[in-house]
């Protein structure tokens, strides 16, 4: 890489570590710069998982006074998403390159849906309150899906927890999101342990995206409790769009 396009990766992966935190979907700002740098899908995918692990860390981190009192929870929950993160990175890297061009561009397309009907999703969860019951093998189970989701391609998977946690647990929004930052960093680096052994990937755009997202996985901690996220949901809405257009017409 070239140093504008180091700093790209870099300052872009800044944004993804502090959206991940805040709303999730960060991958959809990472994802197209690595594919603009010259990366292939695949290995830009594997890249991408890699560097924003420590961004999920940190985001955690950032969230640890609501996650109080969830640790046993989140032990039980965090069995599904590693299960189902190692499941995805098995699809990603045993299925053919070409499907998987043929399928991000749909995953990109559902997380750019996703992100757009936040607003209506939580809604709707806020008129579910009243009827939530203790979660059982039905969050189990489609946190194990969403993990799966999010090992094969992580662009909105935090949404999916959101909205999954949000039906079935009596909880405020901060403490799912403190959670759900949890779940994310136990998929993505499920993924990294078997892609660090068996698959391609940049050391250099992964040492990028590492630093980056850490910095902005804290700084996303520190504004996600006060900050409107209809901002960041237009900005992901329009580089997801880019990066889109960009696959499609590869």
């Amino acid at each position: 890489m070239t140093p504008g396009e180091m700093l790209a990766v870099f300052a872009t992966s800044i944004g993804a570590g502090a959206l991940n935190t805040v709303v999730g979907s960060g991958t959809l700002i990472t994802f197209p710069v690595l594919l603009a740098v010259g990366l292939p899908p695949v290995t830009a995918t594997v890249t991408n998982a890699l560097g924003l692990i420590p961004g999920s860390i940190s985001g955690a981190i950032g969230y640890r006074r609501e996650l109080r009192g969830q640790s046993r929870r989140l032990l039980r929950l965090s069995v599904a998403a590693l299960l189902g993160g190692l499941c995805g990175a098995v699809l990603l890297l045993t299925l053919p390159a070409t499907a998987f061009e043929r399928i991000v561009p749909v995953l990109v397309a559902l997380a750019l849906v996703l992100v757009i009907l936040q607003p209506r999703i939580s809604k709707l969860l806020r008129e579910r309150r009243r009827h939530r019951e203790t979660p059982g093998r039905g969050l189990f189970a489609g946190l194990l899906l969403a993990g799966v989701y999010g090992g094969y391609f992580a662009a909105a998977q935090g949404i999916i927890y959101m909205s999954l946690m949000g039906m079935l647990l009596d909880e405020t929004p901060q403490r799912l999101n403190a959670a759900k930052n949890v779940l994310v960093a136990v998929v993505n680096a499920a993924a990294a342990l078997l892609f660090l052994f068996v698959a391609d990937y940049d050391w250099t755009a992964v040492a990028l995206i590492a630093t980056g997202s850490a910095l902005g996985g804290r700084l996303g901690a520190e504004a996600g409790r006060r900050f409107s996220p209809t901002a960041l949901r237009f900005l992901i809405v329009a580089v997801g769009g880019v990066a889109l257009v960009h696959l499609l017409v590869r």
